[in-house]
């Protein structure tokens, strides 16, 4: 059984597409990801359900048209519209070190970082319990190891440095905004 845990959001099914089964899908991930993931995944009913591609074309940079296996009708496609798409947090994880790898880094969605150990300016530590995307502002959730809870931005320029082999990041942190 696969836990909600072990699983990343990269995206979400829109519409059928013709009659064979076909959708519309928008991913906020690189594409070439769902070549490389074992399966997609999606919450059908509260129970995690893997689907196999079977077949993918490229509409733009973020939308692309997939046949699963299993899905043949236009009805069967309609079951998963507004689905979130998930992959397993491994394929993404071997994706994004692939692409680091290749020098070619590429953006890593920012609940990928949920369950990181965290150093901000040095000092603070704990982990990143959760992610508060509900303003503009994406914030990390941070409990410090004297259980206090830090709002702190999620952007580029407050992180240091991420390790993914020790799941750590290192963000440098105005010392106002840890005090609000």
């Amino acid at each position: 059984m696969i836990a909600r845990d072990e699983l990343i959001a990269i995206g979400q099914y829109r519409k059928p597409h013709g009659i064979e089964g076909e959708l519309t899908a928008t991913v906020e991930a690189p594409l070439d990801l769902l070549g490389h993931a074992r399966c997609l995944v999606s919450d059908i009913d509260g129970i995690f359900v893997p689907f196999f591609i079977e077949g993918m074309r490229t509409k733009n940079e973020h939308s692309v048209l997939l046949s699963l296996m299993g899905i043949h009708n236009e009805k069967e496609a309609a079951t998963l519209v507004n689905k979130e798409i998930l992959v397993l947090k491994q394929d993404y994880e071997s994706h994004a070190r692939h692409e680091l790898d290749d020098d070619e880094p590429d953006e890593l969605p920012v609940d990928y970082f949920i369950g990181f150990n965290v150093t901000i300016n040095e000092e603070v530590t704990g982990t990143i319990t959760d992610i508060d995307d509900s303003t503009i502002n994406v914030l990390f959730v941070v409990e410090t190891d004297e259980r206090k809870t830090l709002l702190v931005p999620a952007v580029d320029e407050m992180i240091v440095s991420i390790d993914l082999d020790e799941q750590s990041i290192a963000l440098d942190v105005p010392d106002e905004l840890l005090h609000l």
